[in-house]
């Protein structure tokens, strides 16, 4: 009894002839990536911005369109309102306010002389009582408020350049690890792959507007790790073939490859995405962003493992000396 297969045994797909198609494809999502980001910007969320995170839970179910409309409506910015794990349990997050910075200073200053109830509360003390006396008399006091957490300005910006150092750390981990463990071209090969899929990603925010937190950064993260794995599998069986094939045109081995290692990208891939999808329906608001991101993820990582990051390695100049070939290694007569 044969088992499931995504695709034929033995194909024999020209992905190398197709390579020019691919990039033209792959410069327009950059191209329009990086414009989306300059143009539009990210919507960094409260991690990276600063504000306040208030954590709920109602006495019922609430409309929560209706709530947020309602919240909105205050004059406080873009409040964000969330289920987070039980219908009844809401995330609601207040952005930092304008001029919360100096109202601080003057609190604080305040309070070295004077008791707190004869201080001026900051801007952002009174967003928050502002939300906390909408919910109350919409649930009629009855609400309970579990925890209210504020991230400061600085605090934002420090995760946000850690943030950066994160990707850029990890990416140039990545090119150290492909270098030692293939050859300098393989390396370079790797990293504009992961690049692609980094930038394209990070496009996609931009143009959904959707809240660039840290778990975003995570999920980059995480794509980069999941496509190096992609294509290392892919490299790997590429110089076993230069190794071996000593009279074949790169093009035709390129081609053999990728080929060769075609049914278990894709079976991977699914069966991530089956499992992602699940998680994308059945695991709340609070987790959507995240698997959203990992979703893009996949289907672009997988791409750039079979149609970017291969045709770039054929045009780095490799040579089969750079892979010589092991003593027990057969080779083609």
């Amino acid at each position: 009894m044969r088992g499931l297969r995504l695709v034929p045994e033995e194909t024999k797909v020209n992905f190398i002839d197709k390579r020019v198609l691919a990039f033209i494809v792959s410069f327009i999502i950059l191209s329009g990536s990086i414009i989306t980001t300059v143009k539009d910007g990210l919507n960094f969320g409260i991690d990276f911005t600063g504000g306040t995170v208030i954590e709920v839970r109602t006495p019922e179910v609430p409309d929560l369109g209706a709530l947020r409309q309602e919240l909105n409506g205050l004059g406080l910015g873009a409040i964000s309102i969330q289920e987070f794990g039980q219908p009844d349990d809401l995330l609601i997050r207040l952005p930092e306010q304008v001029g919360d910075a100096e109202s601080a200073k003057e609190r604080d200053s305040c309070l070295e002389h004077s008791k707190a109830e004869f201080c001026p509360a900051s801007a952002q003390q009174v967003a928050i009582e502002k939300v906390r006396v909408t919910l109350d008399a919409k649930f009629e006091g009855q609400i309970d408020y579990r925890r209210t957490e504020f991230v400061g300005p600085q605090v934002g910006k420090e995760l946000k350049r850690q943030g950066m150092y994160a990707v850029f750390f990890s990416l140039l981990g990545i090119l150290a690890y492909v270098w030692f463990r293939f050859e300098w071209q393989f390396g370079v090969a790797a990293i504009v792959a992961l690049a692609h899929d980094a930038i394209a990603t990070v496009g996609l925010f931009a143009l959904t507007q959707l809240e660039f937190n840290l778990s975003t950064v995570a999920a980059i993260l995480m794509i980069a790790g999941y496509s190096i794995n992609d294509t290392v599998v892919v490299f790997d069986r590429l110089r076993e073939n230069l190794r071996k094939y000593k009279k074949m045109p790169l093009p035709e081995l390129f081609n053999l490859s990728v080929n060769q290692m075609l049914a278990r990208t894709l079976m991977t891939s699914v069966t991530t995405l089956l499992a992602l999808v699940a998680l994308y329906v059945f695991g709340g608001e609070v987790i959507r962003d995240f698997v959203y991101a990992l979703i893009f993820g996949i289907i672009i990582g997988t791409y750039s493992s079979v149609f970017i990051a291969s045709p770039v390695l054929l045009y780095m100049n490799i040579r089969r000396s750079d892979v010589a070939p092991k003593e027990s290694e057969p080779q083609e007569a």
